[in-house]
């Protein structure tokens, strides 16, 4: 295979860990009627069970740094692929709630930890022009998981008529074992193969990926001006990285004060308010439109920037979730729920959708990497987990409130990122560090 294959490949692979974490986490939408049939569930209840895998993916985030740091992003990825395996087959196969929550904290876990490192690998290989894009794919892989999840929960409910939940948590299964396979073919990041000290290795792995003989020996005086500043085992402290760490707890904050994952979450019990089409055909057309606008995300990240498209993409999602507050409350008629929660998710794909891991992945030093992106990443776990769980409580006491305080919060993060955020569009990533040092 050649350079730009095996380039191409390992950032594919990579990415794919996107697609898990996308089918993983919006196939719960398909299931939460059976699950509180069959459980019995209060709202309350459901909350827990919703997001049992996402305080798996917090834990995931939160400690999945150092490792990856320590043995490498590629090695660790293929430990949380076993991971997503067991826990995919373990949901669809028991028959105790307790048991059932077990195992969506475990493929939370796989999760959060392929949240943090896939990025990573795909950041530290990556060309600085097109890091943006390609970085981007593990998010186009994460919308392209939802819309499979949705997907395959209409097509098996459809064709199952028995136990038809279990069916689609357990073909989760089948991608993870294609990610295993393919995570054995590609690299270790040259990057990382630097700072463990392997640098003939490093250089094995930079002509595998087609760097030419200068561009490799100018990735090797990159990365060794930037060990001057940050060795090896360097500690993530608010000291030295007190910028990006606010950055980072601030896009990830930020991310899930939209309000996001609640929606695609519980997509079916919002849509059965509203609409002629089933909850899970409107489910798909957002799954659809989420992809969509990704795509354009992708396209733009580039060339307009981060910063920009962050700042646009809030004040949409403002107006977007204003309406729907709107509808919700019954102020407005219910046809316009589809409309709104469609540019909503327009807004959001294009801008936080496209950008979150982008920047976790870029404003960090090399040697802290894996666990600022982590520390990152365990933030956005933490609301997910923390948002999902009241959701239903909140909706169950007003259908419209979350949605009012999801268009307050997007309102405050134009103002926060048209004051605060830095651009990193084509900047490396050492020099991104250097910028960060001088304004600190």
């Amino acid at each position: 295979m050649s350079g730009r294959g095996v380039l191409a490949a390992s950032i594919g692979t990579a990415a794919l860990a996107g697609l898990l974490f996308g089918f993983d986490t919006a196939v719960i939408a398909g299931v939460t009627g059976d699950l509180t049939r069959i459980y019995r569930l209060t709202p309350e209840t459901l909350g827990v069970t919703v997001s049992a895998a996402l305080w798996g993916t917090l834990i995931g985030a939160l400690f999945t740094g150092k490792p990856g740091d320590r043995y490498g992003s590629r090695r660790v990825l293929g430990l949380l692929g076993i991971l997503y395996v067991l826990a995919g087959l373990g949901c669809a196969l028991v028959t105790d709630w307790t048991a059932f929550l077990a195992f969506r904290f475990a493929c939370g876990l796989a999760i959060g930890g392929s949240s943090v490192l896939a990025p990573v690998y795909i950041a530290e290989i990556a060309p600085p022009a097109r890091r943006g894009m390609l970085v981007g794919l593990f998010q186009l892989a994460i919308v392209t998981g939802i819309l499979v999840a949705y997907l395959s929960n209409a097509v098996v409910g459809s064709l199952v008529s028995e136990a038809a939940w279990r069916w689609k948590l357990g073909v989760t299964a089948a991608p993870a074992i294609l990610f295993l396979v393919l995570l054995a073919r590609i690299p270790d990041s040259p990057r990382w193969l630097i700072l463990s000290g392997r640098l003939d290795d490093a250089r094995t792995a930079m002509t595998r990926i087609g760097l030419s003989a200068d561009e490799a020996s100018a990735e090797l005086a990159s990365v060794e001006n930037a060990l001057r500043q940050d060795a090896p085992g360097e500690t993530l402290s608010w000291r030295k990285h007190r910028r990006p760490i606010l950055l980072a707890v601030a896009t990830a904050m930020f991310n899930q004060l939209a309000g996001i994952n609640a929606v695609l979450y519980y997509l079916n019990d919002i849509f059965a308010k509203a609409g002629s089409f089933s909850p899970d055909r409107q489910a798909i057309l957002i799954g659809a439109a989420n992809l969509l606008f990704t795509l354009v995300g992708m396209a733009l990240i580039d060339r307009v920037g981060r910063r920009t498209l962050l700042a646009a993409g809030a004040a949409g999602m403002t107006v977007c979730l204003s309406v729907a507050a709107l509808v919700l409350f019954g102020r407005i008629g219910n046809a316009a729920l589809l409309p709104a929660l469609v540019g909503f998710i327009a807004f959001f794909a294009t801008s936080q959708g496209a950008v979150i891991w982008v920047y976790l992945s870029e404003i960090f030093p090399s040697a802290v990497r894996a666990r600022g992106s982590g520390l990152g990443a365990s933030t956005h776990w933490l609301m997910n987990a923390a948002i999902a769980g009241v959701f239903p409580v909140l909706v169950a006491w007003s259908a419209g409130a979350p949605f009012v305080i999801f268009a307050v919060a997007m309102a405050v993060q134009c103002v926060v990122v048209l004051l605060f955020f830095p651009e990193t569009k084509g900047v490396a990533l050492d020099a991104m560090h250097a910028r960060m040092m001088e304004s600190r």
